[in-house]
């Protein structure tokens, strides 16, 4: 008879699946989305921070590395599509061109990148007889300036320099001598660049006269004298100088007055304008004027 054995069965104990307390604290921590950021993103970004902290506080390496970078900034900078091969100059004579060429890069190829074309451009209208300047670059790698030189109009003796002025009364150059342009009126006196439309209109109002005039005189900044040859002067107003200059043209048109021994038109005084005789008429007038009174004496 089989003998039964009473086996007695130990069960293992059970695991408690509730999470100790730190994975509870964990897990809550990766529940929020701030936490679980800085974890995915923050932890990576520290780390490399402190790898390349590391390597840039050897002096070595920073030197490698900005040779590096100044190697491919060479290298790219070099490439033939950025290279200026050639320059076009247009606009202004030989004098104006020589002057601008001194501004401009003397060796060609030169990267685009070494050229500040808004400081050459602003050099360039820096010069006295440039009124503006284009400078970019072209197709085919051509440095382009075009140049719009001022137009002198009118010369202004200043001092004993003669300077050439153009519309707006800006400096465009200086001559050395009158005779080298005879073809602009001349002007004078403080002030008279200031007031050159003015100066502009009585030269073209001078009419009949204009071959005789010599040039305009500002006096005192404030009104104009015109200077004809035989050292004539029509002093004109402040105000009305034009209407007063075609008022001395009728007057000689009628009287051929300008022709006679006057030395002086005067016409500040519209209302009464006066004659000043030159100085041999004027003693040659006295001396008359002192014989008759004689004459009548002795009668």
């Amino acid at each position: 008879m089989r003998s039964l054995i009473r086996r007695t069965v130990v069960d293992a104990p059970r695991r408690d699946p509730a999470p100790s307390r730190l994975d509870y604290r964990y897990q809550r921590l990766m529940l929020t989305p701030g936490f679980r950021a800085s974890v995915r993103i923050g932890v990576p970004i520290v780390l490399i921070l402190t790898i390349a902290g590391s390597w840039f506080s050897q002096p070595e390496n920073r030197a490698e590395l900005a040779a590096t970078i100044e190697e491919t900034k060479q290298d790219f900078q070099q490439r033939p599509q950025f290279m200026v091969q050639t320059m076009n100059l247009s606009g202004g004579d030989l004098e104006i061109a020589a002057q601008v060429s001194a501004l401009l890069p003397r060796e060609f190829p030169v990267s685009s990148f070494d050229l500040d074309l808004e400081k050459i451009r602003a050099d360039i209208e820096a010069l006295d007889p440039i009124k503006s300047a284009s400078v970019r670059v072209g197709q085919g790698g051509a440095l382009e300036v075009a140049l719009t030189p001022r137009v002198p109009v009118a010369l202004w003796r200043d001092g004993a320099t003669l300077r050439l002025i153009d519309a707006d009364g800006v400096q465009s150059g200086q001559i050395t001598a009158r005779a080298d342009r005879l073809d602009l009126p001349l002007i004078a006196g403080d002030g008279a660049e200031d007031n050159i439309d003015e100066a502009l209109n009585l030269f073209a109002a001078a009419g009949p006269l204009i071959d005789r005039v010599r040039g305009l005189v500002r006096m005192g900044e404030r009104r104009w004298d015109m200077v004809l040859d035989r050292d004539q002067r029509i002093l004109l107003p402040s105000e009305g100088a034009v209407a007063a200059l075609d008022r001395v043209i009728a007057l000689n048109d009628a009287q051929d007055m300008l022709n006679r021994d006057v030395a002086v038109v005067d016409m500040r005084n519209a209302h009464r304008p006066t004659l000043r005789m030159n100085e041999e008429a004027a003693t040659a007038l006295r001396r008359v004027n002192t014989t008759t009174i004689e004459d009548r004496a002795d009668n």
